[in-house]
């Protein structure tokens, strides 16, 4: 396909190219030579490791930042931004072929250039790369070094030959695809997203393997694009982390864009027969085939805890399940600590930024932050996109905590009728007996956004009463959250609040 040498108003392909290598990995970078202990070293520029360096070099610290791959780690250069920078392309296709809803005319010819699409992807990266470049941690204060780092005693990590001596440690190297065990598979080839996002053409035919939040959002997105997608999911439902609601709704989504869906299904064996995959799948002791043209395995990551040495270091860990950390995010080593998804269970973000300054204020200025104490929303980016913080109401069951739940379905919110995206609901819990908000659900267009004062709600100790007297503008999505608060002060009044409110009368 051809390739536009230049988007409006962005860097030309061939320039934004070279510049985001030479940002997130400089051909011909120079690793400083340690002049004394330093006070943390971090290794992992991704996400986490990237918050830590800067927050340690904030605090006026001696910090060195190691990276053996690329700066921006899983979420610039594989993960969060390219995937939703294509997310928005796919959603844009969506809207045209479903303009009729709205009064318009869909395209009778709508013409997908996946090249351009690319192309736009990587001027992103490269964009906002420049924040993060290896120059620009330099300016502030962090020694940068590329390599390899393994740890050589409890005290000392070697990089290119160099070793660094120090005071603290954190490890935020992330996580990587968890490789499928099928037979035929590594000779067939399959993809993940360490190279999904290398594709130069929208695949004819996709296979997705696992039906989590990686496997739903870019099988959605590829099948607008053009592709046509089959997902297998060994699971009776999507996403076994979410409320069924919510995977029933995201489900019939999936269906509408013209996904082929499996749900416990199993792919037995893969082959090639020509240019074509050949993949077995079992259901309920039935076999089926199907011919595609690439496999995208997104059936759950593993730590990257290999080379690293920790045995050197005494830091315990385990290959699948990482790190071992306490609630300060401590290891069996008190001089070394761990961030991000090499050792938590929630393998977000902002989840390991989060993670890195609480790590950092713990190593460095002797604090006592825990890391259950932090409150971290997370969004599926779907369409609709299924967003969600706190507890969800099967845990109350099973920790026996009585809740009200208030609902709001999208269809009674004003703004997503005008908006014609009237799938979804918010959904509210709050401890029984008072307005104590202890968990939420947002299905809706743009739950990403709207869980977000949720969120600041739970975080900053905000009852349900309280939000109920927040003026929201209107017509907005998030209304659905003022609705749902004014229907908590509506409700019942309890004896005790009744008895309460006579005596004051």
């Amino acid at each position: 396909m051809k390739t536009s040498s230049l988007l409006s108003g962005h860097i030309s392909a061939p320039d934004f190219l070279s510049m985001l290598s030479g940002n997130v990995q400089p051909p011909a970078w120079c690793n400083p030579k340690p002049d004394g202990i330093y006070d943390i070293v971090v290794i992992g520029a991704g996400s986490g490791g990237l918050a830590a360096a800067r927050e340690a070099a904030r605090l006026g610290v001696k910090v060195a930042l190691i990276e053996r791959g690329m700066i921006g780690g899983s979420c610039l250069n594989v993960g969060s931004i390219p995937s939703k920078t294509i997310i928005r392309s796919a959603r844009l296709f969506a809207e045209m072929r479903n303009a009729g809803k709205v009064g318009g005319e869909p395209p009778a010819d709508l013409r997908i250039d996946f090249s351009r699409i690319v192309e736009r992807m990587r001027n992103v990266q490269a964009r906002l790369s420049s924040a993060i470049s290896a120059p620009r941690l330099t300016e502030a204060g962090i020694d940068v070094y590329f390599g390899e780092a393994r740890f050589a005693s409890t005290g000392t990590v070697v990089v290119a030959g160099e070793v660094l001596s120090f005071k603290k440690a954190l490890i935020a190297t992330g996580a990587r695809p968890l490789a499928p065990s099928i037979p035929g598979i590594e000779t067939a080839g399959y993809l993940t997203n360490e190279n999904v996002f290398d594709l130069t053409e929208c695949p004819g035919r996709l296979l997705v393997m696992g039906g989590g939040p990686l496997g739903c959002e870019l099988a959605q997105a590829f099948s607008r694009l053009g592709s046509h997608v089959i997902i297998i999911q060994e699971d009776p439902t999507f996403l076994p982390a979410e409320e069924r609601d919510a995977a029933r709704v995201l489900s019939d989504a999936l269906v509408r864009d013209g996904i082929e869906i499996h749900l416990n299904t199993t792919v037995s064996a893969v082959r090639t027969r020509g240019a074509d995959k050949v993949v077995d799948l079992i259901s309920d002791g039935a076999k089926t085939t199907v011919f595609v043209d690439h496999i995208l395995a997104g059936i759950g990551r593993l730590p990257n805890v290999q080379e690293l040495n920790l045995e050197a270091a005494t830091v315990r860990y385990d290959t699948v399940k990482g790190i071992y950390v306490d609630d300060f995010l401590r290891t069996s080593n008190a001089r070394v600590y761990a961030v991000g998804d090499v050792c938590l269970e929630q393998k977000y973000t902002h989840a390991a930024e989060a993670s890195a300054h609480v790590a950092v204020k713990n190593a460095l200025q002797h604090g006592r932050d825990r890391l259950s104490a932090l409150i971290i929303p997370w969004c599926t980016y779907t369409d609709p996109e299924i967003a969600h913080v706190g507890i969800h109401v099967q845990e109350t069951w099973k920790k026996t905590t009585p809740v009200r739940t208030f609902t709001v379905p999208m269809h009674d919110v004003d703004r997503a009728i005008t908006d014609g995206e009237e799938e979804g609901y918010v959904k509210i819990h709050v401890k029984q007996g008072c307005d104590r908000i202890v968990g939420a659900t947002v299905v809706a267009r743009d739950a990403g956004e709207i869980i977000n004062g949720l969120s600041l709600a739970i975080s900053a100790g905000i009852g349900l009463r309280a939000v109920a007297r927040v003026i929201h503008t209107y017509p907005t999505q998030a209304e659905a959250i003022k609705l749902a608060a004014s229907a908590y002060n509506t409700s019942p009044v309890t004896s005790t609040r009744r008895e309460t409110l006579v005596r004051s009368l």
